[in-house]
């Protein structure tokens, strides 16, 4: 679905910590999120609708983690920004998929 996601160090440090600013928030490794974006049940918003920089927003399943992740990547190099375990309109958008 979306080849090419890759972190940069400092991004990869923030989601593997969003406890640290989020107590109770799932730390997130980049390989799950690598799992997700290829999700052939996935969906991508390209561009992602709150983004003013062109980002894309992926939402798929990681096997690896067990549940569905919410990726945020920049759209022309497809380098992960964010990422967190997927709630609310995330997941039920993923969920009402066939």
């Amino acid at each position: 679905m979306l080849d090419g996601l890759w972190w940069r160090d400092e991004d990869a440090e923030y989601i593997g910590r969003r406890s640290d600013r989020y107590p109770g928030a799932t730390n997130i490794e980049p390989d799950w999120t690598v799992e997700a974006a290829v999700d052939p049940r996935g969906i991508v918003h390209d561009p992602d609708p709150k983004s003013r920089t062109g980002a894309v927003r992926i939402i798929g399943f990681s096997p690896s983690a067990g549940f569905v992740i919410t990726v945020i990547a920049t759209g022309g190099t497809h380098a992960g920004v964010t990422a967190w375990k997927s709630s609310g309109a995330d997941l039920r958008d993923y969920e009402g998929q066939g």
